[in-house]
């Protein structure tokens, strides 16, 4: 392993020490204390830590020993050991927290809220590089591979709804399943904001009389972004057309927007929100999380 190999696996592992601390104190400080259910392996064991008060962290290991052993077969040694390191300490790290009793909030609605944010800012470091805290996210990246439209954040939520729903039955806390769903649903996104950013990218089409023109400031132009020409025909005139397809960043749209109209200003312009580009310019279709 060379230098560069050991200072990305050096930054990965600090990554995930650091992901594991967020999460541990949005769980031990405003989900816990206020009866939130966490979801996946970590909401079984907590319905059972209500039940016969066996430590949350200590059961979460055991629990998660056959997802592990899929884990290795299905994604690799390396995969399994950054997620036994973020499972551990995940572990470790909330049932250190839980030896104090400070509660950062009484008020469950906040907890659910903020409580999500911490939580899902810090499992969105850890999912970031390619790890997770085992349990369902494990399985949520098995499913990944078949639903891939599907973000993991998502998966993760829809998951988490049938742990909820599960607790709520079994011990009849349904206020707090509620808020758990609240909870969940912050989570999630905040899981989807730290993988796949804010800045999502946007899809342009063009149809103009100078297509030429406007292809070469594109291509040849500050902004230089692709172009794919598609042939279309106008409906009501018939006259064969060409529309240009671009793929921008969302904070080129003024970019591109003055660009169209200096080139022709009667053109006609499109622009849709696109999530998930991946190809030259933008994410790597070898890197999807």
């Amino acid at each position: 392993m060379n230098k560069t190999s050991v200072k990305q696996q050096c930054i990965k592992y600090l990554v995930i020490v650091l992901g594991v601390a967020i999460y541990a104190v949005g769980f031990q400080f405003f989900h816990f204390p206020n009866s939130i259910v966490a979801g996946g392996v970590v909401g079984v064991a907590m319905i059972i830590n209500r039940l016969s008060g066996l430590p949350v962290g200590v059961l979460t290991i055991i629990m998660n020993i056959p997802l592990f052993i899929i884990a290795w077969r299905h994604f690799g040694l390396g995969f399994m050991i950054s997620s036994l390191v973020g499972m551990g300490l995940s572990s470790v790290a909330v049932d250190l927290l839980s030896l104090s009793d400070f509660a950062a909030t009484g008020d469950p609605m906040l907890a659910a809220i903020i409580g999500g944010v911490i939580k899902g800012f810090g499992l969105g470091l850890i999912y970031y590089v390619g790890a997770t805290t085992g349990g369902v996210d494990i399985v949520a990246k098995l499913l990944r591979r078949r639903f891939a439209q599907i973000n993991f954040g998502t998966m993760m939520l829809l998951m988490d709804v049938v742990i909820i729903s599960l607790y709520a039955v079994i011990l009849g806390k349904y206020d707090s399943a509620m808020y758990s769903m609240i909870g969940m649903f912050v989570v999630s996104k905040v899981v989807d904001l730290v993988l796949y950013g804010i800045d999502n990218s946007n899809l342009c089409y063009i149809i103009s009389e100078n297509s030429e023109d406007m292809i070469r400031e594109i291509l040849s132009g500050p902004m230089h972004r692709g172009v794919t020409v598609l042939e279309g025909e106008g409906a009501y005139s018939h006259r064969e057309k060409k529309i240009l397809m671009c793929v921008i960043k969302r904070t080129q749209i003024g970019e591109i927007r003055n660009l169209v109209r200096s080139v022709d200003e009667h053109a006609f312009f499109i622009v849709v929100d696109a999530k998930n580009v991946f190809g030259n310019g933008f994410e790597n279709i070898a890197e999807v999380r």
